[in-house]
């Protein structure tokens, strides 16, 4: 099975970044039991507030019409980000990415077990503009992945190649992007992702 490094698109220009957690159990059922829950919660995009705290994004999944979908992500999907403050003009005040690729190995009778999702920045769907509706250009992608290697859970938002986004949109947006991405670039967007991280491994569903 591949290491985590090699399961993620190459790094090529821009910004990388990695926010990871991790846990180790005394069994390997429940460490196995542990990794499906995660890999469940990676895949709940809408409920993924919920899982960071207070103060998340508030991430949405959506068909290729932009219509809001209530169930697990699927490769092909959008989801609409909608941040703190102002939005893009290019996606009416959300940020949009699509699911461009979903990997698993593995499973309860192996060493290793993962899941990944990779998603890129995106046009907003609900609209016949080719702009990229987010502060970061196409050319970057963001890569989650839940994996159990052993008694070792783990957590990771993966960024390859951050760009800022401030060529071929309005001016306002040139402003937003350029802004949004420094603030990415000097930490301030990390809090967002590493709470997101541990949540997926730590948060605790209301018992019934």
């Amino acid at each position: 099975m591949k290491t985590a490094p090699e399961l993620l698109p190459e790094q090529h220009t821009g910004r990388q970044t990695d926010f990871t957690h991790q846990q180790k159990y005394d069994t390997l059922a429940t460490a196995h039991k542990t990794f499906q829950a995660a890999a469940g919660r990676m895949l709940s995009v809408n409920n993924w507030h919920v899982y960071a705290g207070a103060g998340s994004a508030k991430f949405t999944l959506s068909n290729n019409a932009g219509e809001e979908l209530d169930v697990m992500a699927e490769e092909g999907f959008f989801i609409s980000i909608d941040l703190p403050g102002p939005g893009p003009d290019a996606g009416s005040g959300l940020e949009w990415v699509q699911v461009e690729k979903l990997a698993s190995e593995g499973g309860a009778h192996t060493a290793a077990e993962y899941v990944l999702m990779t998603v890129r920045p995106s046009a907003d769907p609900r609209r016949v503009t080719a702009e990229t509706a987010h502060f970061y250009t196409d050319v970057s992608t963001s890569t989650f992945i839940v994996r159990r290697d052993g008694l070792v859970v783990s957590a990771g938002a993966h960024g390859r190649n951050e760009t800022p986004n401030n060529e071929n949109v309005d001016l306002h947006d040139q402003i937003r992007n350029t802004a949004i991405a420094l603030m990415a670039r000097v930490g301030l967007s990390g809090g967002q992702w590493q709470k997101l991280v541990n949540g997926l491994l730590e948060y605790q569903e209301a018992k019934t």
